[in-house]
């Protein structure tokens, strides 16, 4: 509650009712984008996974998961996943997907540690994608270039919406700026991560923040990265700046995966060489895993940022402290 914004005088564009039809009109929109532009055919996906396969998101590694038993089989043990970064790259293998293609799909999480405000839910829904690349083109030429190819359809979309609605009137810089996170620590030593991103983002409107997770010269990371999906040195997140919230609103995580030795190395650095044996890292060191690159963008923050909305409750259904819906309310803001 304490980080929560009321934009002074936030009035929604859209009442409940046309915010509704705005959200599919936007999702059908947007993907249909980034199916083009990626090359990518959508699959459906799996809600939870047994925890000894591995394929389950561990995110910073302190987050706890929701998991339950299933009664016809024995109680064994599933999870709700976190993401798909793992599960999209076995895929790309079941489905032979050849080099320049890959997959997308609906994905949809409970993050029960989340600190709830205006960006976060426990609810996350995102559209998760994978492709799979060469050896070639694991650089930081084809992750930028793929990062400009998502921008892309982010612009496009933008305008699509300004279009159905005149009085949005939602602005996105015409180019995304890549800044390196040691760049940004050199640039801003006395502030932290999200202070730097924080400045960055209001400067430039749209940044790509390059290498996560790995320690910077100042012996910390930029910010956390699980070891074993994303290659710390070309991965990175893109940010836009929203000025309802006068706030960086992250909308995507995303990077070229870890190979057999940057999965190895990475595991050793992190202290998790004990997920070496479990069946996917096990797939990817012994190289019987596609090389790939992949990440998830937020479906209701992407809404919520075109929709010019003051909170993602606006966007989608989740629960919500009583007193946050009583604050929201009284200043205009209307949770599904």
């Amino acid at each position: 509650m304490s980080n929560l914004i009321l934009p002074e005088g936030y009035k929604p564009i859209l009442d409940q009712a046309e915010t509704q039809r705005a959200i599919k009109k936007i999702k059908d929109y947007f993907q249909a984008e980034l199916a083009y532009g990626l090359q990518l055919r959508r699959v459906t996906a799996p809600l939870f996974v047994e925890p000894a396969s591995g394929l389950n998101d561990n995110l910073n590694g302190y987050e706890r998961r929701v998991d339950f038993t299933i009664k016809d089989m024995g109680e064994r043990d599933v999870e709700i996943v976190q993401s798909l970064a793992k599960w999209k790259r076995m895929a790309l293998n079941k489905y032979k997907v050849e080099p320049g293609h890959g997959i997308y799909t609906d994905m949809n999480a409970i993050r029960r540690d989340e600190e709830l405000d205006n960006l976060h839910s426990i609810y996350v829904d995102q559209w998760d994608w994978e492709k799979v690349i060469t050896e070639e083109d694991r650089n930081e030429y084809y992750l930028e270039n793929t990062v400009i190819t998502i921008y892309n359809a982010i612009k496009n979309a933008c305008d699509y919406v300004n279009r159905l609605y005149r009085d949005i009137k939602t602005i996105i810089p015409n180019e995304i700026e890549f800044i390196d996170s040691q760049d940004l620590e050199d640039r801003y030593p006395d502030k932290s991560p999200k202070e730097r991103e924080e400045l960055a983002a209001r400067e430039y409107g749209a940044i790509f923040i390059k290498r996560i997770g790995g320690n910077l010269k100042s012996g910390k990371p930029h910010d956390g990265r699980a070891p074993d999906y994303d290659d710390w040195e070309l991965n990175g997140d893109i940010i836009l700046w929203d000025d309802v919230l006068e706030v960086p609103i992250e909308l995507s995580s995303m990077g070229i995966r870890v190979n057999s030795d940057v999965m190895k190395k990475q595991l050793e650095l992190s202290g998790k060489m004990d997920r070496a044996n479990l069946p996917f890292h096990k797939d990817v060191i012994e190289n019987r895993l596609p090389l790939t690159i992949g990440g998830g963008i937020g479906q209701s923050r992407l809404c919520m940022f075109f929709l010019r909305k003051a909170h993602i409750g606006e966007v989608q259904v989740s629960v919500w402290p009583e007193e946050m819906e009583r604050i929201c309310e009284k200043h205009n803001i209307f949770l599904l």
